[in-house]
């Protein structure tokens, strides 16, 4: 009975797409450790987080000398990009003039947690797309991609940053703003994001792939966030309205750690989507990733052979994948 279940559910999932292609996604994410992927990116972003507010506080200070009162309000407008935290960021970090000491610590600490990201998150892209490591750029190049992404990415950062101030901010931070004035920015926003995931994606993934291969991702990815800033000022809104948002600083780093990692986690499954999507990764067979007592089907053979490729080290190293027969006792193949 539980055998000719799961043939039912294992043969329905195989003919439905809408089924299929998202368990296959699952299946990938699994496949790659996606979760120590996005722990590891996740560690890198808490890394750069203060000394990035730092480094921000320091340059609006000389930046703005003297208007105590937009400082304040550009500062308020970054954090609103954490809000389900973001007061008790504001109660830690204090606008201030700009200090030589904080913009070189800021500089120091942004750039080693930034670029740790990025190159975590190239590992990712890189895992994902199971690119053999003679392929890969070599330590030098991938560190000047990541500086590349860092410096683009900055600039991009500012415009969401003024657009949350509109957005996901203004409630946050007692300001009104029209409707339609918000539903436009939370569509400018949500472009704005698509744009830096393709960007991000493109410099970061190897130049193997075609730009055209990123794109689902890049789109799925910008709207998450999207949604995920949305969703938090709403929790915040609502949900806490009229409580403590989390108890101390120990609470504020748990919680900042769960949202960096949230956001990780949209990153990576934003590219396994467009793996399974472009190199046709599914159906998968139900029990694969549980039992060697299944039949593979096309895309478990193409996945298992492109991660042994992954490790071909040389140009000249040959690497040959071969499947034995199945078990004779291995459950028959679904019918179409």
């Amino acid at each position: 009975m539980a055998g000719h279940l799961v043939a039912s559910l294992d043969a329905f999932q195989r003919r439905h797409r809408l089924v299929g292609f998202p368990l296959a996604v699952i299946y990938k994410y699994a496949d790659d450790q996606g979760g120590y992927l996005a722990a590891l990116i996740t560690y890198y972003g808490f890394l750069s987080l203060f000394p990035l507010l730092l480094l921000l506080v320091t340059i609006l200070g000389y930046a703005l000398h003297g208007d105590v009162h937009l400082q304040t309000t550009l500062l308020d407008s970054a954090l609103a990009q954490f809000p389900l935290f973001g007061s008790q960021l504001r109660e830690s970090v204090h606008t201030r003039a700009g200090s030589g000491l904080g913009l070189v610590v800021g500089i120091l600490g942004t750039l080693y947690g930034c670029l740790g990201a990025a190159q975590a998150t190239q590992n990712a892209l890189n895992r994902a797309w199971a690119v053999p490591r003679n392929v890969r750029p070599n330590p030098i190049r991938s560190r000047l991609r990541s500086l590349l992404l860092i410096g683009v990415l900055g600039i991009g950062v500012l415009a969401t940053t003024a657009l949350s101030g509109l957005t996901t901010g203004a409630s946050a931070y007692g300001a009104t703003v029209d409707t339609g004035l918000r539903i436009a920015a939370v569509l400018l926003a949500m472009v704005t994001n698509v744009g830096l995931f393709m960007l991000a994606f493109r410099v970061l993934t190897a130049s193997q792939i075609p730009t055209r291969h990123l794109r689902l991702g890049a789109i799925l990815a910008g709207i998450a966030w999207q949604l995920v800033q949305l969703l938090g000022t709403y929790f915040v809104s609502h949900a806490l309205k009229g409580s403590h948002e989390a108890y101390g600083v120990f609470g504020l780093v748990l919680g900042l750690i769960a949202w960096i990692y949230l956001l990780s986690l949209v990153t990576v499954l934003a590219a396994e989507t467009n793996v399974v999507a472009q190199r046709h990764l599914w159906p998968r067979a139900l029990l694969t990733p549980f039992t060697d007592n299944v039949q593979l089907t096309a895309a478990d053979k193409r996945t298992y052979a492109a991660y042994a490729e992954s490790e071909r080290h040389k140009g000249f190293e040959t690497v040959d994948v071969a499947f034995d027969p199945p078990p004779a006792d291995a459950p028959d193949e679904p019918a179409p």
